[in-house]
């Protein structure tokens, strides 16, 4: 069967792909392959401008742009034509060499040159970087820009229900009264900071050769400075020169960067739950959509689908993330070949996370505040001014303050009246009691609104 959606056996390729299709010229196998033809072309022109390498002449322009044509013209038919050759050599990084001389060759001056293409290179050295740059254009062109409109979609919301006050829950029960807008503001403090640590990892990368010694470029060129042919060459990449390595580089940074990601998905995972939990209580409604259908057999239901899409997406996306971070800095000696088909993953951890990500934004855009039931919630609970009754109390020296208001209201409802009846009975300052007297539920919220429009 010709693979489609209907026929992809996962579903982010498949049920998902409109989601996930923004990732497909980065960690598909075309993407992989035309990295890795980048980082070779790349390293081929560098070496021409390296003073002491007299077989390679300095390249002219002309010539440099005609060797990163070759990139800038890969198509996926191009591609295929890697694979052909990898179906001889059964070595995936050798086709791209042997790819890459086949295109020299047309060249009357370039294929002069075409055994420094790979010199001095294992594959590891091509891959590290490969990998590298994939990570870097999917953490800047999507990562980032796709949580900062999450960040700035629930930013809008806490200014908008900064002053709308809700009963909160701890352990599940009435707790002291916040602002919709204020939960909303908690959630946007912590993605901006988890979001700004992803923005400044470091992107290591390594091009030393065999086991980390460049014993190969020292056997050719013993008298250059290969650390610093190697750094200066991985900067241009836009990536840092890691000094310290066996045959890969260790994989450290991509833990990293596959931990923060899973910070960043159990923060949106605590709010898709959150949310989910507010619309069963009322507290929100959902815009209905024409032609959309809630349930089979029940025609009234709006499901809160798109928060359910997204917990489990983000579930599955933490769970292969988790894999990553705890296998690829492990090796066993200087070499194994585990992280190879472990990395080729990477593309299906973050496609669960943009499916995630499309839905928890779709359902939070469907989502009307239902201010009556947020009030009448509070309305049924004035035992929530135990609380400050009895730390007034406390203030003015009344003895045993907390025992006296469990005895009044824990277990059981207390109504306006009757909690404003045991506030007249307090021997307290007079503009103490007045403040009391008109607390109310709904208006004892602290600083919540302050906090809510920070942002």
């Amino acid at each position: 069967m010709q693979l489609s959606e209907l026929t992809a056996i996962t579903s982010v390729d498949g049920r998902y792909h409109s989601k996930t299709k923004q990732f497909g010229h980065i960690f598909s196998e075309y993407g992989l392959i035309k990295n890795r033809l980048l980082v070779e072309l790349k390293w081929l022109v560098h070496l021409s401008q390296t003073d002491g390498i007299d077989e390679v002449n300095q390249l002219a322009q002309k010539d440099i742009d005609w060797v990163m044509s070759i990139y800038d013209n890969f198509t996926p038919n191009e591609a295929q034509k890697v694979k052909d050759i990898e179906a001889t050599t059964n070595h995936d990084v050798k086709a791209i060499e042997y790819y890459i001389k086949e295109q020299l060759s047309t060249h009357s001056e370039l294929c002069k040159i075409s055994e420094f293409v790979h010199f001095a290179c294992t594959s590891e050295d091509i891959n590290n970087l490969s990998y590298a740059l994939m990570l870097k254009e999917a953490r800047d062109t999507v990562f980032v820009p796709t949580i900062q409109g999450i960040i700035t979609q629930l930013a809008d919301m806490a200014m908008d229900y900064a002053d709308i006050p809700m009963m909160a829950k701890t352990h599940g029960q009435p707790a002291s009264p916040t602002t919709m807008g204020k939960e909303m503001a908690n959630v946007v403090f912590r993605l901006k900071y988890q979001l700004n640590q992803l923005s400044h990892i470091t992107l290591f990368g390594k091009l030393n050769g065999a086991v980390g010694n460049f014993n190969a470029h020292y056997s050719a060129y013993p008298d250059l400075d290969w650390p610093k042919i190697s750094a200066d060459f991985i900067s241009e990449l836009g990536l840092t020169f890691h000094p310290f390595t066996t045959q890969i580089e260790p994989h450290d940074f991509v833990a990293e960067l596959c931990h923060n990601m899973i910070r960043l998905n159990t923060i949106q995972l605590d709010l898709a739950r959150d949310v989910w939990a507010y619309i069963s209580n009322g507290y929100f409604t959902q815009k209905t959509v024409a032609g959309e259908i809630g349930s089979s057999t029940m025609p009234h239901k709006v499901n809160p689908i798109d928060f359910e899409n997204a917990e489990g997406n983000l579930g599955l996306s933490n769970a292969t993330l988790n894999h990553l971070a705890e296998k690829l800095p492990v090796s066993r000696w200087q070499r194994d070949l585990t992280d190879s088909t472990v990395l080729r993953a990477l593309g299906s951890a973050f496609g669960h996370c943009a499916i995630a990500w499309a839905s928890l934004t779709k359902g939070l855009g469907k989502l009307a505040i239902n201010e009556s039931m947020l009030l009448k919630d509070l309305d049924n609970n004035w035992e929530l001014l135990a609380e400050p009754i009895q730390t007034v109390m406390r203030r003015y020296g009344i003895e045993n303050p907390y025992e006296k208001l469990k005895e009044l209201t824990r277990g059981q409802k207390v109504d306006q009246q009757q909690m404003q009846s045991f506030i007249q009975t307090l021997d307290i300052p007079a503009d103490a009691k007045a403040r009391l007297m008109d607390m109310t539920p709904a208006n004892y919220l602290g600083n919540a609104k302050d906090q809510a429009k920070r942002f």
